[in-house]
């Protein structure tokens, strides 16, 4: 190490006054440049003053090493270093020597700029120079000559691309005469080495591409140095077979172009993966039918084909009717047997220009192509064409086991001419003409018309809309008020409405399937129980009605919701409400499944004091032995069986009969839809003790509902006080 400052001095620089060190560094293998802290050259030895054409009076103290560098590199390695450190650096000397601060020496690979402007490819170490109390006095850079190097590792990639793979290889000069190739080129093509080296790839030319798809080739491989793709060739045999090639170009360190490296595999059998990929991708595997996707490109084509020619075609949507049930009772493998000969029963009925195709599960569509200019015509044809099919689909089904199963379709067509309509609206309407025919009792088929998407445009406006009813506070809970033989208020049922905020009021009778359908009646369901619980906890305040019950009817669908009782539970709770006020009332579907569960719910409520009431007894399919599995307390009878009562001798004996079992089963009955006084006398007569129903009044706003209540409350006080009369509640009070 240096012990003061280097100086200039007889043009050495004065490192150590030794004649031996100064013979070493002069004769050292690589160029040696020693500067001060600024970067000006004090020491350029022999090596280097060779290496790169400058003498040392020219050099030493006038220049700096960045004299030898390419600029460019010296600009992006301090835009590196700028990024790395957040702060900007220059390029400099001092980006050059950056990083010595924190290590003992720097290594990076350089390209010099010799005096007569060659380039020279390096490896520069540079350390920092210090006295003996440790100061830096200067640089010291060795640089490594690497153009041997480059070369041999130029070699080196050239054998490794060339021979390290298991594919096909070829390796050209740059005027494409084959230099080189490997064991497997020649089991691939046939041809041994000696018979292709010398050759150009002509040789293996199969004629399959025309002179276009090398042009393209060709000037890929010049603007990219890199060209892949499928191509055809010839083995020496004869045979034509497609292979996958990949071509690179090698170049010098200089750039030039020096060799082609050709890679090369044989993808017959990946063809035919493809093709069994493609069959996959739109074939179905069970039945061979194109399948959506496959039919949805023809639908597209054919519509585009109907534009050009004016002519009309025809989607036909197919579905099986029942078919869950054969799979449900004989399983899904007969189901799939099932499935195949629809399949071939199609494919029988259609010309060989039209598709059949199936869309999935139990559905199927074909469509119909070239139906002709006028639409009665192409109607009547496709008319044809689905009444074929109804009857070919009806016939007898002769199943694994002997089995025979008779299965109907239902079809939907919709006709079409052009791309006046998208295809899903085309594929949509046939739906639609699809749930028409269903709705007509099956194994038929119906044509799109408007009225249809008329019912589904506003089916769809009506679920919208109920989506949003709930969080825009647009539902109101009635109250229709219940009373007992001796026209004693007992309570009142709560009924559902729901008033858009525009005024409009929605039927029940609209909305209430609607949001079965959807499983929207369960958050609905809840806000009623809620709604409910939250009126009983304010009635339970004032001692005229504290003892009125309130009846909530429950939807099958909300009543198996895992947490249904637990919902109940915190409602009651929340609002203090005495559980014996609420009765849920259930309709008989709801019995017929799931029956442990459901008498589960019923029993953990009723240990709370919740009360039940079968609603609509009569109407479904209830036995007196299944009821007593139940823990219910009252039955309503429906509406219907009341309508008809004074006319219809059935209508009365049903009645008569549900009354006599009601008090057979010591269950309370209540009759609903009482109007005038011939039904309420004839229940009266007959055993019946509650009624609700218009006679007695109309279901009320809660709030009107609850005025009337305090009303009534201040006139009986009022009457009471003048010791007049009350009237015959029946008659005399009214809710509505």
């Amino acid at each position: 190490m240096v012990s003061e400052a280097p100086c200039i001095a007889g043009g050495w620089v004065e490192l150590e006054p030794s004649v031996l060190h100064q013979a070493m560094l002069d004769h050292a293998g690589h160029a040696i440049i020693a500067t001060d802290r600024q970067g000006l050259i004090l020491y350029f030895n022999r090596t280097a003053q060779h290496l790169l054409g400058y003498r040392w009076q020219d050099v030493v103290g006038h220049l700096t090493p960045l004299q030898f560098h390419v600029q460019e590199e010296i600009a992006a390695h301090a835009a590196v270093l700028s990024r790395a450190r957040g702060v900007s650096m220059a390029a400099d000397f001092q980006a050059l020597v950056a990083g010595l601060e924190t290590q003992p020496r720097i290594e990076h690979d350089w390209t010099y700029v010799c005096a007569d402007g060659a380039r020279l490819p390096v490896r520069l170490t540079i350390t920092a120079l210090t006295n003996a109390q440790g100061a830096l006095i200067g640089y010291l850079g060795l640089a490594a000559d690497l153009r041997e190097r480059h070369a041999h590792e130029q070699e080196l990639r050239i054998a490794a691309t060339a021979f390290a793979s298991q594919a096909a290889i070829m390796v050209t000069d740059a005027d494409q005469r084959i230099l080189r190739v490997n064991d497997a080129f020649m089991r691939l093509t046939g041809y041994r080495a000696e018979d292709a080296i010398g050759q150009t790839p002509r040789l293996l030319k199969s004629g399959r591409q025309d002179a276009s798809f090398y042009v393209a080739m060709w000037e890929s491989l010049a603007v990219n140095g890199h060209w892949e793709g499928e191509i055809w060739n010839r083995r020496r045999s004869g045979e034509i077979y497609p292979e996958w090639l990949t071509i690179s170009a090698i170049q010098d360190a200089q750039g030039r172009l020096t060799h082609y490296v050709s890679t090369f595999t044989d993808i017959s059998e990946l063809k035919v993966a493809e093709s069994e990929i493609h069959s996959l991708a739109f074939y179905d595997p069970l039945t061979g039918l194109p399948n959506r996707r496959l039919m949805f490109d023809r639908l597209g084509q054919s519509m585009a084909a109907a534009a050009r020619h004016h002519q009309y075609a025809a989607l036909l949507i197919i579905d099986l009717d029942n078919f869950k049930t054969l799979n449900d009772t004989l399983g899904h493998d007969i189901g799939d047997c099932l499935l195949i000969e629809v399949a071939r029963r199609l494919r029988r009925s259609i010309r060989e220009s039209d598709t059949a195709a199936r869309q999935g599960g139990d559905e199927f569509s074909v469509l119909l192509d070239d139906l002709g200019l006028d639409a009665a015509q192409a109607a009547a044809r496709a008319e044809g064409v689905a009444n074929k099919l109804v009857q070919e689909l009806a016939r007898p089904y002769a199943l694994p086991g002997g089995v025979e199963h008779f299965c109907s379709a239902s079809i939907g067509i919709s006709l079409f001419q052009g791309q006046a309509r998208s295809l899903e609206a085309i594929v949509k309407q046939a739906d639609i003409a699809l749930y028409g025919a269903k709705d007509d009792g099956r194994n038929t088929y119906r044509f799109f018309d408007g009225a249809m998407q008329t019912v589904l445009d506003q089916r769809a406006r009506l679920e919208s809309g109920l989506r949003q009813a709930l969080l825009a506070g647009e539902f109101r809970l009635m109250l229709q008020a219940q009373f007992d033989a001796a026209g004693g208020l007992l309570g009142a049922e709560c009924l559902l409405r729901w008033q858009k905020r525009d005024g409009e009021l929605v039927s029940p009778g609209d909305f209430i399937p609607l949001a079965e359908e959807t499983g929207l009646i369960v958050p609905i369901g809840h806000w009623v129980i809620e709604e409910a619980c939250v009126l009983l906890g304010r009635w339970q305040q004032h001692a005229a009605t504290q003892a009125l019950c309130l009846a909530v009817n429950v939807s099958a669908r909300q009543f198996r919701q895992a947490d249904f009782v637990e919902r109940i539970r915190g409602a009651l709770a929340r609002h203090q409400v005495n559980p014996a006020r609420l009765k849920l009332e259930l309709t008989e579907s709801l019995l017929l499944e799931q029956v442990d569960d459901v008498v589960g719910k019923m029993r953990a409520l009723c240990e709370l004091g919740v009360r039940f009431s079968l609603d609509d007894f009569g109407t479904g399919y209830a036995s007196l032995a299944y009821l007593k599995r139940f823990p219910f307390e009252q039955l309503k009878v429906d509406r219907s069986f009341i309508r008809e009562l004074a006319e219809d001798p059935d209508d009365a004996a049903i009645v008569r009969a549900i009354l006599a079992m009601g008090d057979a089963l010591r269950l309370q009955v209540v009759a609903e839809g009482v109007e005038n006084e011939p039904q309420h006398r004839f229940l009266v007569e007959h055993g019946c003790r509650q009624f609700q129903g218009y006679l007695f009044g109309r279901p009320l706003p809660a709030a009107e509902f609850e005025a009337r209540l305090a009303a009534d409350a201040a006139s009986a006080s009022e009457a009471s006080e003048a010791e007049v009369a009350v009237p015959d509640p029946v008659i005399g009070i009214q809710f509505g």
